[in-house]
């Protein structure tokens, strides 16, 4: 039996417990940050010779230069053309899912101009470059390229970098024909810390971009970390994590499975649910253990569910949605009878999916809003990636010579009150008496 941790709100030491659940600290190995900083200082040094070397040594290649280490827009589109039919269709029925979705999030500019003939206002343009990671070898992604470049490119960037590591010289079909349906302009098949260092300074071939986004491991992760500043980056993900809310009223088997599609991405997954019928909490742990032998990811699904899962048994409703924003969950599913209710109630959440036939695995490929959420707690603050991660925000000033004779009194009088009279006196010159 997997032995799952088990929570009621009505024991007395409820707080302690809830507290130790939701503790996760991603600790900083200093092997690998020593590693990096190495690697990144190398990049910025020597540019392509190093991102070229550096390749060459931990992907197993034989690269001669950074030619041989990118492709043409005709290998991806042969990557799409070579796809069998129904994986095609998928992930083209995705992709146009995907977009369709997030045209609707374009962020437009506005102004408005006051009586005295003064103008103020809002510009609002794409980022010129961005990056995009995208993981190799073992894990390969398509939905993630997706994710990150359909946004990129419906924001207007200009020009869309993928790298991507191909260990032994090995090609994910399905990533090369993601990137091509996405739009993505050069692909470079780098990928670690070698690869975030190309792409946050730049070097010889790879142009510097200004915003990096995408997964990657460690070493990506704490690459991605000691270059924000340079450039701008989505997030530093924590371990992915659902919380399921349920009444009772669905199949357990379903649940179960939800709770599986998280805690099978690794270990450190974290998969929660909150009942308010301690009898369903049973038909679910019985589920879990009919379902579990027929999971490939067997190991990896009950070393998570043991060691960072939980049933948390709820008296009503009320208490459920309280915890669920105290969670503040990657994705939230309202596994109820009658959801909708519930929805407005919910305050911190990276996803909801709604009602019994929305698993969250939906998310994550076709239903069309975007699988990058915040993790660990930062739905509190933080939002899903999305166009506007792609768009700037300029503000637009244009006072008229009537305004000036309005504002100038104001930020001098202001100015003066700071101490900087340099200030005072360049709003006082305009001033005409």
């Amino acid at each position: 039996m997997v032995a799952i941790k088990r929570l009621a709100t009505v024991d007395a030491d409820f707080t302690a417990k809830m507290d130790a659940l939701l503790a996760f600290e991603a600790a900083q190995d200093e092997g690998i940050e020593r590693t990096v900083i190495g690697i990144l200082a190398d990049v910025k040094a020597r540019g392509d010779a190093a991102v070229v070397e550096y390749s060459n040594k931990f992907d197993r290649l034989t690269a001669g230069g950074m030619a041989d280490l990118e492709l043409s827009k005709a290998e991806m589109q042969k990557a799409l053309d070579s796809l069998p039919a129904a994986q095609r269709q998928a992930l083209e029925a995705a992709a146009q899912r995907v977009r369709v979705y997030h045209e609707k999030q374009r962020l437009e500019g506005w102004s408005y101009t006051e009586a005295d003939g003064t103008m103020l206002g809002q510009m609002i343009t794409p980022l010129d470059r961005v990056g995009l990671y995208v993981p190799g070898g073992k894990a390969a992604y398509p939905s993630s390229v997706l994710m990150n470049a359909i946004p990129a490119k419906v924001a207007g960037v200009k020009e869309l970098i993928m790298v991507v590591p191909t260990p032994g010289g090995e090609h994910n079909a399905l990533v090369l024909a993601a990137a091509c349906l996405a739009g993505v302009d050069r692909v470079f098949t780098i990928g670690g810390a070698q690869a975030v260092g190309a792409l946050a300074y730049g070097t010889q071939t790879v142009p510097q971009v200004d915003k990096i986004v995408g997964p990657g491991n460690a070493y990506v992760a704490c690459a991605k970390r000691r270059v924000f500043g340079i450039v701008g980056i989505d997030m530093v993900a924590g371990p992915s994590e659902i919380l399921v809310v349920t009444d009772g009223s669905g199949d357990p088997d379903w649940v179960a499975m939800d709770l599986f599609s998280q805690a099978e991405h690794d270990e450190l997954a974290q998969s929660i649910l909150i009942c308010t019928d301690a009898a369903y909490i049973e038909r679910v742990q019985a589920s879990i253990e009919k379902l579990l032998p027929t999971m490939p990811r067997r190991e990896v699904i009950e070393t998570s569910l043991r060691n960072r899962g939980a049933f948390i048994l709820v008296r009503d409703m009320e208490e459920a949605v309280a915890i669920a924003n105290r969670v503040a969950p990657e994705h939230l599913e309202l596994a109820l009878a009658d959801p909708d209710p519930w929805v407005g109630k919910i305050h911190h959440a990276g996803a909801i999916f709604i009602g019994h036939y929305t698993s969250e695995s939906l998310g994550d490929y076709c239903a069309g809003p975007n699988h990058v959420l915040p993790t660990s707690g930062s739905a509190r603050f933080s939002s899903p990636l999305g166009v506007y991660d792609f768009q700037k925000r300029t503000s637009l000033i244009k006072v008229s010579k009537a305004g000036a004779q309005t504002l100038g009194r104001i930020a001098s009088t202001l100015a003066h009150g700071e101490g900087l009279p340099a200030h005072a006196k360049s709003a006082e010159f305009r001033l005409e008496d």
